[in-house]
């Protein structure tokens, strides 16, 4: 006796291969029902009567082929085939009559992996024509799949050159700068951290580090935005708070809902190689490097850009003055958030300064590495670092002399 249509259960996820029949003729559902047994014993059959219910099946388990009449009571020709594939990727062998030949090689141009003629079928036949059809199947999602990697490795690619720059930095003025990005490893896709370094005529050198919340393609691209038009606003000649507040606008505007919002923060390495202006939107501190030691350094700042509308926002400017060598350390949160422990404990950012402290006799290169590294080590057993980090050294190598000036 055909398998009853009222007790479809969702068993085939369990088995393999498992067919998936709708078929609203008893006899046709024997026949099929018989080739199963004959061809292949292990495998498994569940039989529907309309598309309805089979969309109902469908919607609960996805089987490895489906055996599709062409003719059923909710649905005639090609119809059918394209319901069954807009509710599952899934192989599909279309069943037709004697003289419908030319309608199952319309189904197989529809997208049905296969064709069968009722009556016209051995058990042989159709146990080869549902393993190919299975197998056909699976080569066309792992090419989809394939494509699909390769796509996202060719986003990556453009995201990365726009959130990620070459500094333009004159070498004469002996700024030494490291950077790095490590995407997260939740992410298929960079997130929205986001960095670069300028240098104006007058040899200030200007510096962003920021992170877009949240992850995917659309952050990403708001922080490409993000970064260019910083850059833009550097060139011409934009400086501390008023900078600030024209990102936000650019933020607020290109943002996907109000929900988004941006960390960053801007510093201003000025000409004299002794201090430097530095304007914070909710992003965390830095650390300052001096000789063999590292501190925390977090100056007063304002709130994330996005989170506070129109002219109520306010971000004050700090000066910290530099002594030669020091070395600025500026980072993305990804960097300190890691879980190091069970229960939530994360390495926080005491926990980053004391990693900072013991590489603090390292040179830039090793110092940056060194804490990416150690950062990722303490996380592995606990998902490693999930979220992207940006990382940021910068560091005079030497003093002007006491002829240079600003714009030299």
């Amino acid at each position: 006796m055909a398998p009853d249509s009222s007790t479809v259960k969702a068993v085939w996820a369990q088995q393999e291969p498992s067919v998936l029949l709708i078929e609203d003729d008893e006899a046709d559902a024997l026949l099929v029902e018989e080739l199963v047994a004959d061809c292949t014993p292990g495998m498994r059959l569940s039989w529907v009567r309309s598309l309805t219910e089979a969309c109902e099946a469908l919607a609960t388990a996805t089987p490895d082929c489906v055996l599709l009449d062409l003719h059923l009571p909710d649905s005639q020709g090609l119809e059918g085939v394209a319901r069954v594939r807009q509710e599952a990727d899934v192989a599909v062998v279309v069943l037709t009559g004697l003289a419908e030949e030319s309608a199952g090689l319309a189904a197989v141009a529809a997208g049905a992996q296969d064709y069968l003629i009722k009556g016209r079928v051995d058990p042989e036949l159709f146990g080869r024509a549902v393993r190919y059809a299975i197998q056909r199947k699976q080569a066309e999602q792992a090419a989809a799949a394939l494509q699909a990697g390769q796509l996202r490795a060719e986003e990556n690619a453009r995201l990365e050159r726009g959130l990620l720059p070459t500094p333009l930095v004159s070498e004469e003025h002996g700024l030494d700068v490291v950077a790095r990005y490590l995407p997260g490893r939740e992410q298929a896709l960079l997130g929205g951290d986001f960095y670069d370094v300028v240098q104006t005529p007058d040899g200030t050198v200007h510096v962003l580090i920021g992170d877009v919340s949240g992850h995917g393609p659309d952050e990403a691209a708001l922080g490409v935005g993000l970064r260019i038009a910083w850059r833009t606003l550097v060139i011409s000649g934009s400086t501390g708070a008023r900078r600030l507040s024209t990102l936000q606008d650019i933020l607020v505007a290109e943002r996907t809902g109000p929900q988004i919002f941006a960390t960053l923060t801007s510093m201003e390495l000025l000409p004299d190689r002794r201090s430097a202006r530095v304007t914070r939107a909710g992003h965390p501190g830095m650390l300052v490097r001096k000789g063999r030691g590292v501190e925390w350094v977090e100056v007063p700042g304002g709130p994330a850009l996005g989170l506070v509308s129109g002219g109520l926002a306010a971000w004050p400017v700090q000066e910290l003055r530099l002594s030669a060598g020091t070395g600025m350390v500026l980072f993305t949160d990804g960097l300190f958030e890691g879980r190091t422990g069970p229960g939530g404990q994360r390495l926080g950012e005491d926990g980053l300064l004391e990693l900072a402290r013991s590489a603090a006799a390292l040179p830039p290169d090793a110092f940056v590495d060194s804490l990416i590294r150690s950062a990722e080590e303490l996380a592995e057993d606990y998902g490693g670092l999930t979220d992207d980090v940006a990382v940021l050294h910068l560091r005079w190598d030497r003093q002007p002399d006491s002829t240079e000036g600003p714009g030299s």
